[in-house]
């Protein structure tokens, strides 16, 4: 099972943000994550209208942190960059004409549902703050 990658890469591109002197530009945070500016600037958009971020426009703008962190939780991320799907495996046939497909499909579709839910109550008691507090002890920041 794999998650959305684009809740795991802002992740990234927030806790940068947060030790980042000033604002980032969509071409600093592009290249930290191999990708391209217009990218970058299409899912912080997303993450700007949820007010997490701020952008700058001029010599010396970018994007910013806009939120407190103890606010936002992980789970807000991934609804702010348009993550609907959690899991990127499912049902190869919706409507299968086989019963034991069908039971197949049935109790796959139970774990899946049970899985997200155990997910979703996960990513939404994790917030920034703490992801931040990890960070910093692992790097051995002392605030």
């Amino acid at each position: 099972m794999r998650t959305d990658s684009r809740l795991s890469r802002m992740l990234h591109v927030l806790l940068h943000m947060v030790r980042h002197e000033g604002p980032m530009t969509s071409e600093a945070i592009a290249r930290m994550l191999g990708t391209n500016p217009v990218v970058i600037r299409r899912t912080m958009a997303g993450l700007r209208e949820a007010g997490y971020v701020r952008s700058e426009k001029g010599h010396g703008g970018g994007w910013a942190i806009a939120a407190d962190l103890k606010t936002v939780s992980l789970l807000d991320i991934h609804n702010a960059v348009g993550g609907p799907r959690l899991f990127a495996i499912g049902n190869e046939h919706a409507n299968p004409g086989c019963a034991v497909e069908k039971v197949v499909n049935a109790a796959v579709e139970d774990a899946l549902r049970e899985a997200e839910r155990l997910l979703v109550a996960r990513l939404g008691a994790v917030s920034l703050a703490e992801l931040s507090r990890e960070f910093d002890a692992h790097c051995g920041i002392v605030e």
